[in-house]
This record gives structure tokens, C-alpha cells and sequence, in this order.
């Protein structure tokens, strides 16, 4: 009987390394910095349901449902700056402190005068906080690839020259405050309260 015959293993090699044509590197580069921007986006937005999140609302009495069964709605909450307090007000102030100060004004922050004035602490200015608050929300969509190619036109018209114009008027809410940069000034403008009337017993 013959011996069985034992094949010898052959040596381990390494595969050959994947390399990318040098052509496709800029359009990998582009994904990838993409795909970054749409992760910190997440994760912002995150940030912000998680801070605005709640208990849920429990439903009783509601019609078909059994006693002792506990019914949740899931309202949707607004993302807007004004509608949120705590945390989550804080947050999204900073967050949105962020994409002013490194994108908005270094883009589109043209020169101050006294027919355009702007006020360095613009984020104590509710008026302000909330153009401003609105003007971002408007760009996080339309700046997105669903939004389209004429997204980005579309903001500039629709959003940001609006809110430009509104915020940098004479009248506007920063009306008292800076009008040169080497001379800041910052004042809140009063405005006209409710008038409250006295309860009578």
C-alpha cells in the first residue's frame, strides 16, 4: 500500500497593495471631506434632539384604548432657536455662534458703516439671534446635495439677502450699536412691551 502523499503548503504572501489611480484621488478626497462635513452635521443635529427630547406624553381616555395601557405621541418639536431653552438652547446658540463667526461673516460680511451696521455681540440681540438662527437653518438644507444644484442659488435669493437687508438696515436691530470696527459699541434698542393691565378684585 502506498504512502499518502502530503501537498506542502504553500508560503504565505501578502496581496498585492490597492493603489488608486493618481485621477481619482481629488474626487476621493472630495467624498471623503463630504461625508465628514455630513457626519458633523449629524452629529450636531444629534446633539440637538437628544437635548430637546422629553418624556413621552401618556394618552388616557383615548378612544379603543384599553384601561391601564399607556399610549405615547411623539410630537414633533420645532427646531427653531426661540422655541428651545435650557441645554438645548445653549447648544444650538453655539453651534450657530460657530457658523457665523467662521462662515457667514468672513464670506458675506461686507464693510461696517452707518448705512450697514452691524454689533459684535449680535447673539444679545434676540431680533438678531433669530434672523440669524433662521438664515442657517435655510442654508443647512439648501446647501445639501438633495437639495439640488440650484439649492445654494436659491438661498442667497430666498434667505440671505433677505436677511441681510433686514438685520444691516439703518433701523434695524443693531441700529445703536457698531458703526466702525475701531470703535465698537453695543446697545439694545427698547422695545415697545404690552401694556399690562392691573386685575381688579
Amino acid at each position: 500500500m502506498s504512502e499518502p502523499v502530503h501537498a506542502t503548503p504553500e508560503p504565505f504572501r501578502a496581496p498585492e497593495p490597492f493603489r488608486v489611480p493618481d485621477e481619482d484621488l481629488d474626487d476621493l478626497v472630495s467624498a471623503l471631506a463630504k461625508t465628514m462635513a455630513e457626519v458633523r452635521q449629524h452629529g450636531v443635529t444629534l446633539e440637538r434632539l437628544d437635548a430637546e427630547a422629553g418624556a413621552p406624553t401618556p394618552i388616557s381616555d383615548a378612544p379603543g384604548v384599553a384601561t391601564g395601557d399607556v399610549v405615547t405621541l411623539d410630537a414633533p418639536a420645532s427646531v427653531f432657536i426661540l422655541a428651545l431653552g435650557g441645554d438645548a438652547h445653549t447648544v444650538e446658540l453655539a453651534a450657530l455662534s460657530n457658523w457665523v463667526n467662521h462662515l457667514l461673516l468672513p464670506v458675506y460680511g461686507r464693510e461696517i458703516s452707518t448705512t450697514r451696521p452691524w454689533c459684535e455681540q449680535w447673539h444679545e440681540h434676540i431680533e438678531a439671534v433669530a434672523r440669524l438662527h433662521a438664515l442657517w437653518l435655510a442654508w443647512q438644507q439648501l446647501t445639501d446635495a438633495e437639495a439640488g444644484l440650484s439649492g445654494p442659488s436659491t438661498w442667497h435669493r430666498d434667505h440671505l439677502d433677505q436677511a441681510l437687508a433686514h438685520l444691516r438696515a439703518p433701523d434695524g436691530p443693531f441700529a445703536a450699536c457698531t458703526t466702525s470696527p475701531n470703535r465698537p459699541n453695543h446697545r439694545l434698542l427698547t422695545t415697545p412691551a404690552p401694556q399690562l393691565e392691573e386685575a381688579t378684585a
